[in-house]
């Protein structure tokens, strides 16, 4: 009987982990998967060995480092001494993941590497430890396998998971009636971030930026995303003062329907990409970090759309850009300028051209299943 264990620190990975474990059950139904994930893992079928609910974290603290390294000894003690897997599928969350890998690595157990650290962003030298202590990378951008390859590692390419996870577009008019929309009005939505110190750090001038042009263009309906990752309470205390519909949990549909978009950057400019509407990136952390990042970045671009093609696409408002001003300017050209708005959309259809089509899930499932 094989089994697996399946790492994930946040939603985003037990997603991605919950397709690729129905994937492996519909394929070999006697294969026994446990792991470290959520709603998503136990849907598929997999035994928690404990929920990641308290992993993800944005920032330092004493706590959550404690926390982290006692979890990282618990489960490795548990895949070494009892659960015994063939594989251990790491799904992003790095630091977490390669620290596991090290624990695990020479006691025969496979170690797989899926979606792994943006080295090709920032600290370069990470991809060193990646060769040192996992067996195979399966990462998702086209452009990781050449460089994975020039260091001699075993990589395949599996596409992007967001192509075949993310939904189609919305129907616009019943979503508009669902939510007491006016759909004669254009639709400016707001998506802040989902991690409480991306709140403390960008809210108020994500939001303020908006109020701005509300200010300008009393025809603009505005929404505002909220995370389902985010207790009410923590999320509330940012959006009072405005008259702004919240929507929860409705993320892509609530993306396909905007006419524009003022962003936290993140996954989400990816998702926005693929419907091909317009954005604004902004981010902004604490200064000391800033300069760190300006330190070991190794591309000037931050927004994955304008990663992944190469170009300018997306305004990307960072640091000292980042102000209500320059957001409010910048969404009002996407809105009011035709030229600038049908040319933007027009080359984020670039950014499909630039993934493949693969079933990135069923790539990693097929790999795995090969090796067992």
């Amino acid at each position: 009987m094989k089994k697996i264990f399946i790492i994930t620190g946040e939603y985003s990975g037990d997603i991605h982990g919950g397709k690729v474990a129905e994937l492996l059950k519909e394929k070999m139904p006697e294969i026994v998967i446990e792991g470290i994930g959520g709603e998503n893992l136990q849907k598929a079928g997999v035994k928690l060995f404990c929920d990641h609910s308290n992993m993800a974290g944005f920032g330092l603290s004493l706590k959550m480092i404690a926390d982290h390294l006692s979890l990282e000894k618990k489960v490795c003690d548990y895949l070494l001494n009892d659960f015994k897997p063939d594989l251990v599928l790491c799904i992003d969350y790095g630091a977490f993941n390669t620290r596991v890998a090290k624990r695990l690595k020479g006691s025969g157990i496979k170690l797989y590497d899926y979606i792994p650290p943006q080295v090709w962003a920032s600290r370069k030298w990470r991809i060193k430890n990646i060769k040192k202590y996992f067996d195979k990378v399966l990462c998702i951008f086209p452009f990781e396998e050449d460089m994975y390859k020039a260091e001699g590692i075993d990589v395949h390419y599996c596409g992007h998971p967001l192509i075949s996870q993310l939904p189609e577009k919305a129907n616009k008019e019943e979503f508009f009636n669902k939510h007491n929309l006016d759909i004669t009005r254009p639709l400016v939505s707001v998506f802040p971030g989902s991690r409480p110190l991306e709140l403390k750090f960008l809210a108020e001038t994500l939001i303020g930026g908006a109020k701005l042009l509300q200010k300008q263009h009393p025809e603009i309906q505005f929404c505002i995303s909220h995370a389902p990752s985010l207790n009410d309470d923590i999320f509330d205390k940012y959006v009072s003062g405005t008259d702004f519909k919240v929507i929860k949990g409705e993320n892509q549909a609530l993306l396909s329907v905007s006419d524009a978009l003022i962003l936290a950057s993140g996954t989400v400019a990816l998702e926005a990409s693929l419907y091909n509407v317009p954005m604004v990136i902004g981010y902004k952390g604490p200064y000391i970090l800033y300069l760190a990042y300006l330190l070991l970045r190794c591309i000037k671009k931050v927004s994955l759309p304008n990663i992944v093609t190469g170009e300018d696409i997306v305004p990307e408002l960072i640091q000292a850009k980042f102000t209500k001003d320059n957001i409010c300017y910048e969404t009002e050209r996407l809105l009011y300028d035709k030229e600038y708005r049908a040319g933007t959309i027009e080359k984020l259809k670039h950014v499909r051209e630039k993934l493949s089509d693969k079933y990135s899930a069923k790539e990693v499932a097929e790999c795995i299943l090969n090796v067992l």
